[in-house]
């Protein structure tokens, strides 16, 4: 199973599709909620190396996916599942 943290804030439309996305795909992921959290919302906005303020923020392993835009577009193409299948075939 892949290693997947989505960064989030109550109410995000956003993140509910990209969390229900995960689930479809039977996916465990951590979620970190930034809401009112400077410090958490700091980590984020380093660990995307100040890329985006925005939520949601994937990443698979350790690797940057994006919000939930990128998410899907990954799916529609195929390469989420091979991305998922990889991480666990590197387990």
């Amino acid at each position: 199973m892949a290693d997947i943290v989505i960064y989030t804030k109550t109410g995000c439309p956003y993140c509910v599709r990209a969390k229900a996305l995960l689930n479809e795909k039977g996916q465990l992921f951590k979620e970190v909620c930034n809401d009112k959290d400077a410090e958490r919302r700091q980590h984020m906005l380093d660990l995307t190396g100040g890329q985006s303020y925005t939520v949601p923020q994937i990443f698979i392993d350790g690797q940057l996916i994006g919000g939930c835009t990128d998410l899907q577009a990954l799916d529609a193409s195929g390469q989420l599942d091979a991305l998922l299948g990889a991480a666990a075939d590197a387990r």
